[in-house]
């Protein structure tokens, strides 16, 4: 009778901790599902949105600053790593025991980072590349349409994402929305079409590697993307230092107050800002749709077109304009229901 209340305290002291146990799974599900798919539609639209205003700067970038695609694109990830860093330090001198340091997070995961930076510094570089040998109309059509083609492909084979028929549909109205939306606006060929079209491609099959990767890791592990964004930053600018000093990386300095304004808005807006929402996004919608949802880039483009540079849309435009949104709008819904119903 004496040994029976000490198998109840050793029952109660188990009970406790499978109990605490559980309450701490449970918050860690909750952490890393607490992003709703609104939201993470929302985030990843947002990047999407922010991208679309980087074209327009990295050109007037190559008249004021007078340097080629690949100095751009490592004054894009010094600007964007210098704020993601700042960034990194003030939430770490916050919460030093919950937040990691690059050095802990490269550790933990080496391949991600990698991976990432790499991947980031090829398809923005490359996308650069082919606007300057094949034209802007051709390189946008090229990178942003085959973009979420190879994301499906991708998420298919990879990660096991099926895409119903209304899905399929909706991605090809966004491939033909942008489409007709970039062939309806003028434009003029580049200097070297063909070798621009194998930038655009390489650009393309970079962004949809990132956007898998992103999803795939973010899926099992929401918890410090922001941590794995500011590293990948750091491995992409060590991979575009050597090839931008051969370019030519220090600009011209006539307009020095526009020329650093203008990179350091390209590595606030378009680079810290979109990329951190990017990566957090897809943590809550799948591969397909956050490819889709990021074709409103070049909507975005289109709109600085119209209000800044006095262009016009003609009626394929038009068309091309409402197949996107449709694409974007009927993805977001579809991604919820199929959420909702999992």
């Amino acid at each position: 009778m004496q040994s029976q209340p000490g198998v109840t305290g050793v029952a109660s002291r188990v009970a406790h901790e499978d109990t605490v146990m559980a309450i701490n799974r449970g918050d860690q599900l909750q952490s890393t599902s607490a992003l709703s798919v609104r939201q993470g539609v929302l985030y990843v639209a947002i990047a999407a949105t922010a991208w679309g205003t980087g074209g327009a700067v990295a050109a007037e970038l190559y008249g004021a600053g007078g340097i080629g695609p690949i100095s751009v694109s490592l004054w894009r990830f010094l600007a964007g790593f210098g704020l993601l860093l700042a960034a990194h330090l003030v939430r770490r001198s916050r919460r030093p025991e919950t937040v990691l340091s690059l050095r802990a997070t490269f550790a933990a995961n080496p391949g991600r980072v990698l991976i990432t930076g790499l991947g980031l510094a090829t398809y923005q570089t490359a996308y650069f590349a082919s606007v300057q040998e094949a034209g802007l109309t051709v390189a946008t059509v090229v990178t942003l349409g085959s973009g979420p083609v190879l994301v499906v492909a991708g998420a298919r084979l990879t990660l096991g994402e099926r895409t119903s028929a209304a899905g399929t549909a909706a991605v090809a109205s966004g491939v033909a929305g942008l489409v007709l939306l970039m062939g309806g606006a003028d434009g003029s060929t580049g200097p070297a079409p063909l070798l621009g079209i194998g930038y655009a491609l390489l650009s393309a099959a970079g962004y949809a590697g990132v956007t898998l990767l992103g999803r795939f890791s973010g899926r099992k592990n929401a918890d410090g993307v922001s941590e794995v964004t500011v590293a990948s930053f750091a491995v992409g600018t060590v991979c575009l230092l050597p090839m931008a000093l051969l370019e030519g990386l220090v600009p011209d300095l006539e307009h020095p107050a526009l020329t650093v304004g203008l990179i350091l808005y390209l590595g606030a807006g378009p680079t810290a800002l979109a990329y951190t929402l990017f990566f957090v996004g897809l943590g809550a919608v799948r591969a397909t749709t956050a490819s889709v949802v990021a074709l409103v880039e070049p909507l975005t483009a289109a709109f600085i077109g119209i209000l800044v540079l006095g262009e016009r849309l003609n009626a394929i435009a038009l068309a091309g304009t409402a197949l996107l949104l449709f694409a974007v709008l009927f993805l977001a819904a579809d991604e919820g229901t199929n959420r909702a119903a999992s």
